[in-house]
C-alpha cells in the first residue's frame, strides 16, 4: 500500500498554514467554552460549600440549644468555632463573616430556640382592657 498521498496532505496543511489557522480557530471558538465552563465549575462549587456550611451551622445551633450553662454569646461563639473546625478539618477555607452569617441564619431558622414575634403585645399577667 502506497501511503505517499497521506504524507503530501500532512505536509501541505503544515508547509500552507491551514493547520495552524484551523488550530487558532478551534482555540478562538472553544477558549470561550472553557471559560464558562470552568466558571460555572467555580459557582457550583461555591454553592455546595455554603450548603456544607449551612448543614453544619444548623448542626451546630441544634447541638447548642440544651446547653444552660453557656449564655446566648457563648453558645454563638462555641457554635462559630465548631463550624470553622469542621470546616477546617475538610479542608474548606471559608471566611469568618460566612460562618457568623450562617450560624447566625440558623439559630433565627431554628424550631429548637425561642422565638419572638415583634408585632405581638408583651405578656406580662396583666390584662390591659383596650375599650
Amino acid at each position: 500500500m502506497n501511503f505517499k498521498w497521506i504524507n503530501d496532505i500532512i505536509y501541505w496543511l503544515i508547509s500552507s498554514g491551514a493547520l495552524t489557522t484551523a488550530f487558532l480557530f478551534a482555540w478562538k471558538y472553544l477558549k470561550p467554552v472553557l471559560e464558562a465552563k470552568k466558571q460555572h465549575a467555580k459557582t457550583v462549587q461555591a454553592k455546595e460549600s455554603l450548603e456544607l456550611v449551612e448543614r453544619l451551622a444548623q448542626t451546630a445551633v441544634d447541638s447548642m440549644v440544651s446547653n444552660e450553662n453557656l449564655s446566648g454569646h457563648d453558645k454563638f461563639k462555641v457554635a462559630t468555632g465548631l463550624v470553622n473546625h469542621s470546616l477546617a478539618d475538610k479542608g474548606f477555607d471559608v471566611n469568618a463573616q460566612v460562618v457568623n452569617h450562617a450560624v447566625q441564619a440558623a439559630y433565627e431558622k431554628s424550631n429548637l430556640t425561642p422565638s419572638v414575634d415583634p408585632n405581638a403585645k408583651p405578656t406580662t399577667g396583666v390584662v390591659i382592657n383596650d375599650d
